[in-house]
């Protein structure tokens, strides 16, 4: 075993030490094992972690551009190896981080395609009306009021616990990033959808996830992407249907009916109220759309 590998395994037992969520432990070993990969020609040795500097690094990006991948990608895989040579110049292995010296790639500024109040209601109906013959209905209507009625990341959605809600007076505990909690209300129709899906909820010993799979564990996030898909492809025929873009509707749609921008900064988790103000660009660009289609002068 090279150093940079028996290395990258120390950090990722410390990311796990550190109750890091299996999100981020998948995510950054897949990147840093890729990283290793490069380094690592066929019947060759990577070179020794001191021997891996700013050039070394940049090489990787460029053949990262070359491959075509996104910006936001290399963005996160540099966050990854950033991350991995802090920590050894913490432990006194390397005497810097080299990634450090690496300038970031300029993520592109899109704004998220927002469904309407329509789509989304006309889709969370069709769950409710259980016409597709579906193993878990109840479940898969829970999943959507509270994707679209609590405004969660999916990672947050599936984390819950039975002990995170407070049925009575209809909130919900919610561990974000950065193992920041939070309390989010659910709407009446969450909570009806709720009392309807825990009685069959059909648990594994001693397991307190609310959400759960056929095997009475807990749902991952890959598996309500899975079941948010295939109900877009069912009602809509629309494969791009992802449990991200209810939460962009929730805040949409909050900031259009009136609701106050840091209200809904504490209602998603931001950090920052400029994450929260993307909403707000979203919110002009309709109204845009909309005088241009109707405005005599436009």
């Amino acid at each position: 075993m090279s150093e940079l590998e028996l290395q990258i395994g120390r950090y990722l037992e410390e990311l796990a030490r550190a109750q890091a969520s299996p999100h981020t432990l998948e995510s950054y070993g897949g990147d840093l094992h890729q990283f290793l990969e490069y380094l690592s020609p066929p019947e060759s040795e990577p070179p020794p972690l001191a021997g891996i500097g700013v050039l070394e690094i940049r090489e990787w990006l460029a053949d990262l551009y070359n491959r075509q991948l996104t910006a936001v990608s290399i963005r996160r895989k540099l966050a990854a190896v950033r991350s991995l040579f802090r920590f050894l110049s913490r432990e006194g292995i390397v005497p810097m981080n080299p990634a450090r010296l690496v300038r970031t790639p300029k993520a592109p500024k899109n704004l998220p395609d927002v469904m309407t109040a329509e789509q989304v209601n006309g889709l969370i109906d069709a769950v409710a009306a259980d016409k597709y013959e579906r193993p878990h209905p109840a479940r898969d209507r829970a999943i959507f009021e509270f994707l679209y009625g609590c405004g969660l990341r999916v990672s947050e959605l599936v984390g819950l616990n039975l002990e995170d809600v407070d049925r009575a007076e209809r909130w919900i505990r919610v561990r974000g990033k950065g193992k920041k909690e939070r309390q989010v209300p659910f709407a009446t129709q969450a909570a009806a959808a709720l009392d309807r899906y825990l009685p069959e909820r059909g648990a594994a010993p001693r397991e307190r996830a609310i959400f759960l799979n056929h095997r009475g564990g807990r749902l991952t996030a890959r598996g309500v992407g899975g079941i948010v898909k295939l109900y877009g492809i069912l009602v809509n025929g629309d494969s791009s249907v992802h449990p991200h873009g209810f939460r962009h509707a929730y805040a949409t749609h909050l900031l259009a009916d009136g609701a106050d921008l840091r209200a809904i900064q504490e209602l998603l988790g931001h950090a920052r109220l400029s994450t929260t103000q993307k909403y707000t660009q979203v919110s002009l660009t309709d109204l845009m759309e909309v005088y241009d289609r109707a405005h005599p002068k436009a």
